[in-house]
Parts: structure tokens; C-alpha cells; sequence
């Protein structure tokens, strides 16, 4: 769920132009559609009753069975003629599922839930209890599940709640994702000196730093969330913009990390010296180029073959081995020797 580099930015601002610019809803015969299908069926409480158990469990009104069984049969007509597809309320015609809406986009939410799910187990068998980073690390595991649950039920029905859901749990889960690779690669974890310590430096310094580190991301993510809630209109861009900044902070550090030992940059681990690089650190690298790659799909946007995979969809199908990857690279982290006090 980490925002990767200005491709994102492009992928995005495409996104969120097709919200306030899809030409097949304007169209003549798609409203035309719309309004016969309301007018015949959904003149009483009968029509809406009239819909399966999956579709009012999901929130399908009448009227929005009219404009999807609408939108598909303007899609059936310019497909037997040649004529492009168009996009209908921001969206490409998928075939429903179940009352999902874009059931591609569920399914591989899901596997992203799953694989998160499973990161959290391996660090919790994996990692020794007295690691500092441990607790960081499965609490990005947990705001990850969160945030990919939420985008399962938003591309399960699209509404203003689960949108907003969805982005705010994604936003949750990049600022915490940038809160604990501060907290991780400056050492600002509370001192404890019955387990691991910097010895170098003062245990109350390492707090202060650390509770105003965590008092900033508190107080950013609150307002961040009051700011879209409190809006009469959802603000796109400016959600855009603090995701990419975030997203494009978090990943620097992680580059610096992976930097050859003949740059020294940063003090990996509290007990090896500046220039002390393990040879895995090159994942963290790794890890943002095959997520760059991974989000550049979404400047393939096509309308989804056979209805229903989209570019949108591969993206979310494409992070699940990257996830792993990011979760294996995790804990060979903080397996890694530096963390123990070099024995004399």
C-alpha cells in the first residue's frame, strides 16, 4: 500500500481525471437507458426488493442495477460495432460477481490481505522478542491488513464511505509505514538497557526524539483525515499529494539503506560501525524499483479484458509477491548480527 515515485503521480492524477470526466454516463443512449429502465422497474419499493440477497447485501439500489445493466448494454452495442469502450462513473463495465463490482481487484485485495497476514505471523515465530523492531513491524503488518480489507469492500461497492475508507487506511498504512522506517534506520526505539541499548547515546535524548517523532505522525494522520472529512467535497489532489510525499520519503531512506558501503550513509544496525552493509541490503532497492515497475501498469489503462481484469487489477495482483519479498527482507533485517553487542 506504499506510493512509489512520480510514475504514481501520473497513474493517479489518470485516475482521478476519469472520476469527474467518464463520457459514457453523459452519453445520450447510456441516460436514456438509465431512465426507461427507473421509469418501468423502480417506480415502487418493489423494484430494489426485486434484486437478489447478494446485491442488497451489498447496497445495490434499483437505480443502480438500472445503470449497471445499462452500462453494459451500451457496451454490448459499441463492441459489436467497433466503437471504443467507454468508462461509466469513473469506472470501466466490469461483470459483477456476487455484488462485487470489480471482483478482480476483491480477489487480489484479498491475496494482499493474506500475504500480510502471513508476514505478521513469520515475524512474530520468526524475529526474538527483544528486537526493537519487532512490535514496529508486526503493527505495519496489522495497518496493512486493515488497509487491504477496506480496499477489498471498496472495489466490492463503491460509496462515499468505503472510499473513504479505503483511502484513509491506505494513507494510515503509508504514514506508518514512513513512521516505522524512521524509528528503524535513526535508532529512535525506547532504550532498554536490560535487552538492547545505545551505549553512545543517552537513553532520555533517544525518548524526547522519539516521542515528538510519534507526536508529529499522530497529529499529520489526524489532520490529514479531518481535513478530507470536513470538506464539503473529497479533496483528490491534495490526497494525492500528501500519499506521493510521504510515499517518496519513506522511500529515499530505504534506497539510502541499500547505498554500497563505500557511501556511507546512514548506522544500520546500534552495534557495527557507518560502513557495515549486509549483503541482502540491496532488497530494500530491489523492493521500490519492482513496486515502481509494479505501479506502472496503471498507465496501461485499458478497458478490462473480457470485463474483467484491468490494469488496475494487475497492479493489486503484482504487489502480492513484492509484499513477501519486502516481509523476507524484513526479517533477515532484523536477524542480522548488528543487532547484538560485539562480544571482546
Amino acid at each position: 500500500m506504499i506510493l512509489r515515485i512520480p510514475l504514481y503521480v501520473v497513474a493517479v492524477l489518470l485516475s482521478s481525471l476519469h472520476v469527474y470526466a467518464s463520457s459514457g454516463d453523459r452519453a445520450d443512449n447510456y441516460r436514456n437507458c438509465v431512465s426507461k429502465c427507473e421509469s418501468v422497474i423502480c417506480t415502487d419499493s418493489t423494484g430494489t426488493s426485486s434484486l437478489s440477497l447478494a446485491l442488497r447485501l451489498a447496497q445495490w439500489t434499483c437505480t443502480d442495477d438500472c445503470k449497471y445493466r445499462c452500462m453494459h448494454t451500451v457496451t454490448d452495442y459499441a463492441l459489436a460495432n467497433g466503437i471504443a469502450v467507454q468508462q461509466y462513473h469513473g469506472k470501466w463495465p466490469f461483470w459483477r460477481f456476487a455484488g462485487m463490482q470489480e471482483p478482480a481487484s476483491v480477489l487480489f485485495s484479498i491475496l494482499n490481505l493474506l500475504c500480510h497476514v502471513r508476514g505478521a505471523r513469520l515475524i512474530q515465530r520468526v524475529i526474538p522478542d527483544h528486537n526493537p523492531v519487532k512490535n514496529y513491524y508486526l503493527r505495519f503488518a496489522f495497518v496493512s491488513v486493515n488497509a487491504w480489507l477496506w480496499s477489498s469492500v471498496f472495489h466490492t461497492r463503491d460509496l462515499p464511505a468505503t472510499e473513504k475508507l479505503d483511502y484513509f487506511s491506505a494513507a494510515l498504512a503509508i504514514l506508518y509505514a514512513l513512521y516505522y522506517t524512521v524509528v528503524r534506520l535513526f535508532h529512535l526505539y525506547p532504550s532498554d538497557n536490560s535487552r538492547l541499548s545505545l551505549a553512545s547515546k543517552p537513553a532520555r535524548k533517544l525518548s524526547g526524539i522519539y516521542i515528538l517523532w510519534t507526536g508529529i505522525c499522530v497529529a499529520a494522520y489526524i489532520l490529514h483525515v479531518s481535513y478530507l472529512t470536513l470538506l464539503p467535497r473529497f479533496d483528490y489532489t491534495y490526497n494525492i499529494v500528501f500519499n506521493l510525499v510521504v510515499g517518496m520519503i519513506h522511500n529515499f531512506l530505504w534506497i539510502v539503506y541499500a547505498l554500497p558501503s563505500s557511501l556511507p550513509s546512514i548506522r544500520r544496525f546500534p552495534f557495527r560501525p557507518r560502513s557495515y552493509r549486509p549483503g541482502y541490503a540491496s532488497k530494500a532497492a530491489l523492493f521500490v524499483l519492482l513496486t515502481t515497475l509494479a505501479t506502472s501498469l496503471e498507465l496501461l489503462d485499458f478497458p478490462p479484458w473480457k470485463r474483467i481484469i484491468d490494469a488496475h487489477s494487475l497492479w493489486h495482483s503484482s504487489t502480492v509477491p513484492i509484499a513477501a519479498l519486502w516481509y523476507e527482507f524484513l526479517v533477515q533485517d532484523a536477524q542480522d548480527e548488528g543487532w547484538r553487542v560485539q562480544r571482546s
